[in-house]
């Protein structure tokens, strides 16, 4: 059997390997994606989830998100994105970006079972 596929956006080791390995205990496959290849990566490899850290440097993963978020064939994908606390305005741009649930870092991992539920929830 497969095990279902999340695509994991992240640059910070903590919570990022973390996740990775949380993620892999839980069942999932995990692969990490890059912002700017998001979108297409999501169109090949078919993603249950997308998990998207907020805060890496290099690259802007909000615009990946809306990217992705307004593209036909990928815009039913969850996404959970993530950053610290006290970054307020990052968080809020993963909001207005279309993500399916947006927290703060300090929880994802504590939670995770809870936003997967809650990600993945068919309305």
């Amino acid at each position: 059997m497969i095990r279902p596929l999340v695509l994991l956006v992240y640059e910070r080791l903590l919570p990022g390997g973390q996740l990775v390995n949380r993620l892999e205990d839980l069942g999932y496959r995990v692969q990490s994606a890059t912002p700017s290849l998001l979108p297409e990566q999501c169109q090949r490899d078919k993603p249950l989830l997308v998990i998207a850290d907020l805060e890496p440097t290099a690259q802007h993963v909000p615009s990946a998100i809306a990217t992705l978020k307004h593209h036909g064939e990928t815009a039913h994908i969850p996404v959970i994105a993530y950053a610290a606390a006290d970054n307020g305005q990052l968080l809020e741009a993963g909001r207005a970006a279309g993500a399916t649930l947006v927290v703060n870092d300090s929880a994802i991992l504590l939670h995770l079972d809870q936003f997967l539920e809650q990600a993945l929830q068919v309305d």
